[in-house]
């Protein structure tokens, strides 16, 4: 056995082994695969083995669709069968909301390059005969979807590995990992131990317990999946006499998945009293068994299918597959560098390992062979998950994830288990007054406040929901009087020391403001993709506050570790106080008044984009006159202890000039209303600064070299193709969410980023992308919302406070 390498993988499932390979296709050859029993050995020998392209996240649709068109490579580079039957598929819609969900996905492949359609229900009967169309509105169909061999693949991926220089050892297996001073690690095995400079956890059903030998815990568990084989079915019999295969049917409704297997059926339940497995950990000698077979749990999904597919119910069970898959809280896999952790990577919770095993083992290898993936991986990064996460939140959001597998996806929709879980001082005082509560990052958020008899549930649609009116009332409270809201979900960070000016010159693209001042920055990778959104604070020449998204705290202080040199930043001092540094915006008209009642210092003179230490009422603060609502206004920052007393005195001061709370959704109003742009939606990795306007924050004046700066000065001098604009949408129900399509003179050209209705201005407006040649005032294009087009034309002018005078004045 070999006992050095440069990487081992642990696990031998489909993903382990497509990490191996992908590593070696990137040219890294000395790499090792170690396998406690055998390839296949956990969920990969019992699955299924179909794959499909659809995914509510574009990135991942397309890793998926990666995935797909890599096996016929994999074949033609061994001379090995993946038994590939590319037999298409369709997913059913019973009712207008699926076939709403249906419809959004079909307009987001038509800017992907996935040729779906849209199909009707006599359509559905030629192409799936099986099927009872009764009920059925209509169905997406693509022609991707297939099956496969689940053996033959992985062992393809091995032996492609192997060509590649790889080496496999079976039969082998880990009982710890030890990491060096030097950050490389000791794999110790039954067998001896190997070194290796990096760890990739493959380990699917055991990646909890190996995870654990390096004091990490992944947030992912086992759940009980069965599937029934039928015997032969004389319709199946037919068409495959007839030289033709039957495709896949994905029946949302039945929460089922069916397909031909043989002469006859192969049919999988997401069944409602689903069950989860190894709830305390899983068996080191469960390999290559299956769980007794559980009839009563799929009791009610096989009477639906029998109405579905009546050939079934005439059809003999030829045999029961019962065994555990792994999943994530989200239902996406866990992939990336464990944040705290120096070279080791995370390969597991790939509960859809043959449609997104490839796409998984390309980002991880780009990511650890050219330090940055292609696209945003943000939907499968480990970090999307902080150390708040523990097993008993993990657990019941995995039990709600398989139960919703074959649920809508509504882009409004807050899913209840596992809450509230992690709260503000204010939970309790937003709640009494009317709260309808969303979350990010695990923290409870409010989306907007009920009054009266309104329902305390936002109704999850593709269409404008309930908190219409209630979001038009709290932003009518901001433009005309003043609203109040959390600076709960910003991430916020500290930075001290000598050095703290010259790391952020160099983390940061943009200018760091001297001290008393702000300044907003991109944040780069080395290829100049957007990694972060920042506000930059000086409160003095050794102490910056740093605000981004909430959400990619982990992320962020993942890069910020990794990029602080151990001996030039050695007195540096970053700290992550998302959670212990919170208070309020303030913004509207009155909010210089209500401030000004609040504390003894004279504010007249604070500027825009100014940031003071203030005492507010009791509460030592730091306030910055700021607001993302586009207005007047103010983000107020206290210690959490102090936040309940900053409270009372706000609100109070608040009253005689109409204070209102307002929530996220009035916020995600306001914004548009000045074009501002959402992490996540306008900036991503998968966008440049030039692209979405932020490299007019880029101080490619300092004598840095930052982050990504030969990315940046390369594109200002090409320029880019595309650019970021916003659009005035002609819809009357139904606003852009993200990922819309944009037609120009018949053909797809861009895509929408998001949208939403101003309710300021009274118009449903749009972000995205043009390409830069044709992104000029008053360009008409088309946008399909749910399978319709609506006109829609580019603005440049804001909505509201055109000439900044409010905002900075």
């Amino acid at each position: 056995m070999k006992t050095t390498t440069r990487v081992a993988v642990i696990g031998g499932g489909v993903v382990g082994a497509s990490v191996l390979y992908h590593l070696t296709k990137l040219g890294w050859s000395d790499v090792m695969l170690i396998e406690r029993s055998e390839l296949t050995s956990g969920s990969t020998w019992h699955a299924a083995g179909g794959f499909h392209t659809l995914n509510g996240d574009t990135n991942m649709a397309a890793l998926q669709g990666y995935t797909i068109k890599l096996y016929k490579e994999l074949e033609e580079i061994t001379g090995m069968s993946c038994g590939l039957h590319h037999v298409g598929g369709v997913t059913l819609a019973d009712n207008q909301e699926r076939f709403d969900m249906l419809l959004a996905e079909r307009a987001k492949h038509r800017f992907m390059g996935l040729e779906t359609e849209i199909v009707t229900p006599e359509e559905i009967k030629k192409i799936a005969p099986v099927t009872n169309v009764d009920g059925i509105l209509g169905g997406l169909y693509d022609p991707l979807d297939g099956h496969l061999d689940p053996s033959g693949t992985t062992h393809a991926y091995a032996k492609a590995a192997r060509m590649g220089g790889a080496t496999i050892q079976t039969h082998t297996k880990v009982v710890e990992t030890n990491q060096r001073p030097d950050g490389t690690w000791d794999v110790v095995t039954d067998k001896g131990t190997i070194h290796a400079e990096h760890i990739v956890n493959a380990a699917g059903l055991w990646a909890r317990e190996v995870g654990a030998m390096a004091g990490v815990y992944l947030p992912l568990h086992p759940m009980e999946h069965q599937y029934i084989v039928t015997d032969e079915v004389p319709m199946i019999a037919e068409i495959i006499d007839a030289g033709g295969e039957h495709p896949h049917v994905m029946d949302p409704a039945g929460e089922s998945y069916l397909r031909q297997e043989g002469r006859g059926l192969c049919i999988g339940f997401y069944e409602q009293p689903c069950k989860p497995w190894a709830v305390d950990g899983t068996p080191w000698d469960f390999g290559h068994e299956l769980l007794q077979d559980d009839f009563d749990k799929i009791e009610e999904s096989i009477d639906f299918a029998y109405k579905r597919f009546p050939a079934l119910e005439a059809a003999g069970v030829k045999s029961v597959i019962h065994g555990p898959f792994t999943f994530a809280p989200d239902g996406n896999p866990l992939v990336g560098p464990i944040p705290g952790l120096r070279n080791y990577w995370s390969a597991c919770g790939v509960m859809a390992g043959f449609s997104q095993g490839g796409g998984v083992g390309l980002m991880l290898a780009q990511w650890m062979v050219e330090g940055e993936c292609e696209r945003d991986t943000i939907a499968m990064d480990v970090a999307r998950f902080g150390d708040w996460i523990t097993p008993g939140y993990t657990l019941p959001k995995v039990v709600e994830n398989y139960q919703k597998r074959f649920s809508v996806a509504y882009p409004n929709e807050e899913l209840p288990a596992a809450r509230p879980f992690r709260t503000t001082p204010m939970y309790d005082i937003f709640d009494g007054m009317g709260a309808v509560w969303g979350q990010q990052f695990g923290l409870e958020v409010a989306n907007y406040f009920a009054e009266g008899d309104e329902p305390r549930y936002e109704t999850p649609s593709f269409r404008r929901s309930n908190a219409f009116d209630a979001a038009a009332r709290e932003v009518k409270a901001v433009r005309e009087a003043v609203g109040i809201n959390e600076t709960h979900n910003f991430g916020k960070y500290l930075i001290r020391g000598e050095g703290a000016r010259a790391w952020l010159d160099r983390i940061m693209a943009g200018r760091v403001p001297k001290p008393g001042r702000l300044s907003l920055t991109p944040m780069l990778s080395p290829k100049g993709r957007l990694i972060g959104d920042f506000t930059i604070s000086c409160l003095s020449e050794t102490e910056f506050q740093l605000t981004a998204s909430y959400g990619s705290q982990a992320y962020h202080m993942r890069w910020f570790l990794q990029n602080k040199d151990p001996v030039a930043d050695r007195g540096l001092r970053i700290e992550n106080i998302s959670d212990t540094r919170n208070g309020f915006q303030i913004a509207g008209p009155k909010a210089r008044e209500v401030l000004q009642a609040c504390t003894r210092a004279d504010i007249s003179d604070m500027k825009f984009m100014d940031v003071r230490r203030l005492v507010v009422g009791m509460a030592d603060c730091i306030v910055q006159r700021v607001s993302y609502t586009g207005d007047l206004g103010y983000e107020i920052y206290c210690d959490l202890t102090s936040q309940r007393a900053l409270w009372d005195v706000l609100w109070t001061a608040g009253q005689p000039h109409g204070m209102k709370p307002f929530g996220m959704r009035a916020m995600m109003s306001l914004r548009l209303d000045k074009f501002f742009g959402s992490w996540l939606s306008e900036f991503s990795p998968d966008y440049t600064a030039a692209e979405t306007g932020l490299d007019r924050f880029i101080s490619f004046k300092k004598n840095v070299d930052f982050i990504g700066r030969a990315a940046a000065e390369a594109e200002r001098d090409a320029g880019s193709a595309r650019t970021l604009c916003a659009l005035e949408v002609d819809a009357t129900d139904a606003d852009v969410n993200a990922y819309e399509p944009i037609w120009l003179d018949g053909e797809v050209v861009g895509f929408c980023t998001s949208g939403g209705y101003s309710h300021y201005a009274g118009k449903s407006i749009a972000q995205g992308f043009v390409p830069t040649d044709r992104a000029v005032e008053g360009l008409e294009v088309e946008i399909e919302i749910l399978g319709k087009m609506h006109k829609a034309r580019l603005i440049i002018e804001p909505l509201f406070d055109i000439d900044g005078a409010r905002m900075r004045g």
